[in-house]
């Protein structure tokens, strides 16, 4: 990051100690220490007193560090809809299998249980949707791109959203065909069992 670099810059050019930064910023000389070997980042608060006291704009300050910032972020909101769509799709797998097997072998018991199953999948579902909603990510190739660091040019963005509706569609269709071909499956287990 170039904030370090530009503090101690600033800092030298001004011929002070990290001691006496800290004190003219309210910060320990550890603090100073942290953000010029990058261990830690200011808060915004912090940044505007170093803005003010070294007289330059948060714009020369944090030059470089913006661009930085947005990748880590970014990078934080892929790992953790990757995280999340993981155990989402495990959970949802568990929930159509469970069900009627929770039903058949615990009863009304059962079926409490599952709707504690089911309302931790819908967490993560609304979890997931939350992260794809403040990315603008609506169809299968927008994910994929996101997931895997990019944007969609312009021209390929329009045909995505072009898409979107018949992929609604779409989906609706094959949840519906996955859940009765699980309900299926799950129905000749239940009628061995009980043979």
């Amino acid at each position: 990051m170039k904030l370090s670099s530009q503090l101690k810059r600033y800092r030298s050019e001004m011929g002070l100690s990290q001691e006496e930064l800290a004190e003219k910023i309210y910060v320990t000389r550890q603090t100073i220490s942290n953000w010029e070997t990058e261990k830690s980042y200011p808060d915004i608060h912090s940044l505007l007193l170093l803005g003010s006291f070294f007289n330059v704009s948060l714009d020369q300050l944090i030059k470089g560090d913006v661009e930085t910032m947005k990748e880590v972020i970014q990078e934080s909101e892929i790992t953790r809809l990757h995280r999340y769509s993981i155990v989402y799709a495990v959970l949802l797998v568990g929930c159509a299998i469970s069900f009627p097997l929770l039903y058949h072998f615990l009863d009304i018991a059962g079926l409490v249980l599952w709707t504690v199953f089911y309302t931790v999948t819908m967490i993560f579902a609304i979890k997931i949707e939350k992260i794809k909603k403040q990315n603008s990510l609506h169809t299968y190739k927008e994910i994929v791109a996101f997931m895997e660091g990019e944007r969609l040019d312009e021209i390929s963005a329009q045909q995505e959203i072009g898409k979107r509706p018949y992929q609604k569609v779409m989906l609706v269709a094959g949840s519906g065909a996955i859940v009765f071909a699980v309900m299926g499956i799950v129905g000749m287990i239940l009628k061995y069992l009980g043979q």
